[in-house]
């Protein structure tokens, strides 16, 4: 019942006087701690899926009325940190390189004169991703002349800075949409062979889309950057806040400019096959503390709760 439907019933009431005032306050002394919690972050968190490639979600402790909550570092990377059913949790990516075992978060907590930083130590599992094999006629993408050399690793280093890119955010809407109305190809962490040389393993998802089809953003945020890259091709990086990035690459046309606010389901661009691509397709990425991780798991499945 609503505050106004309440005060409208309270007329009605047959009780005495100064148990409706005792009740009211009540009321309002309820409503007064819930708006004293810290925000979440978001409600709707990634599925968990501690292995590489995925993303741990470890719990660091109850939320409090009028505490801080509290901040964590996977080694010098900061990490998301959320409230969850009334506990703070830290929402870890795992990069695909992730040696299975222990791993340590560093954390600080309590208010800034009594903050005390301690380790909280969470498991990472194996998992075995399938290999690919692709056939590329323009053998240039594959085997690289100098000046494409030199290309490519200043954009690694341009793309490696990107991805440890972290923007303070009170709200982060971590439960998104598909960027594509297509068929979902090229599956996260597969292993992949260009005419037989092994290459870097697939670490994002592809979208079967045909040439000119909108690309939205799966979230809310801002435009990082944008540029036309030597693999990935015409690129748009989102920025959702507190280390959560979104990549999408192969476009034909990009539409917003890096300092653009963009809404969830806001068309970034069309569709390509620009860089190294077989066809047209969007390739789409997610980025969590730097590490890319399965996009998967951060879109709602049939049956699944997230």
């Amino acid at each position: 019942m609503s505050a106004s439907a309440t005060a409208s019933a309270q007329p009605r009431c047959s009780a005495p006087a100064s148990k409706v005032r005792y009740a009211a306050a009540g009321f309002c002394a309820s409503l007064l701690l819930v708006l004293l919690l810290p925000s979440p972050v978001h409600a709707a968190l990634p599925r968990a899926a501690s292995v590489p490639g995925g993303v741990a979600r470890v719990v660091l402790g109850p939320v409090s009325a009028g505490g801080s909550p509290p901040r964590a570092w996977l080694g010098e990377q900061p990490v998301l940190v959320a409230s969850d059913g009334g506990r703070w949790v830290a929402v870890v990516g795992l990069a695909l390189d992730t040696q299975p075992g222990e791993h340590q978060l560093r954390v600080e907590a309590g208010e800034r004169e009594t903050r005390a930083t301690r380790s909280v130590a969470f498991s990472v599992a194996a998992k075995d991703y399938p290999e690919q094999r692709i056939t590329l006629k323009d053998s240039g993408k594959v085997q690289l002349s100098p000046a494409d050399l030199v290309r490519v690793e200043g954009e690694i280093a341009a793309i490696q800075k990107l991805k440890r890119h972290w923007r303070e955010a009170d709200e982060v809407d971590t439960s998104f949409v598909l960027p594509a109305d297509g068929r979902l190809t090229g599956r996260f962490g597969v292993r992949r062979f260009f005419n037989g040389e092994p290459r870097s393993p697939h670490a994002g998802f592809d979208i079967a889309v045909a040439r000119g089809s909108p690309v939205k953003a799966n979230a809310g945020g801002i435009v990082l950057a944008s540029d036309d890259y030597f693999f990935n091709g015409k690129t748009v990086f989102v920025d959702h806040g507190n280390g959560l990035i979104s990549m999408y690459c192969h476009l034909e046309r990009i539409d917003v400019q890096p300092g653009e606010a963009v809404s969830k389901g806001q068309r970034l661009g069309l569709s390509g096959m620009t860089g190294r691509a077989t066809g047209p397709h969007l390739h789409w990425s997610v980025i969590l503390n730097g590490a890319l991780v399965d996009p998967q798991l951060f879109v709602a499945t049939t049956g699944t709760q997230r």
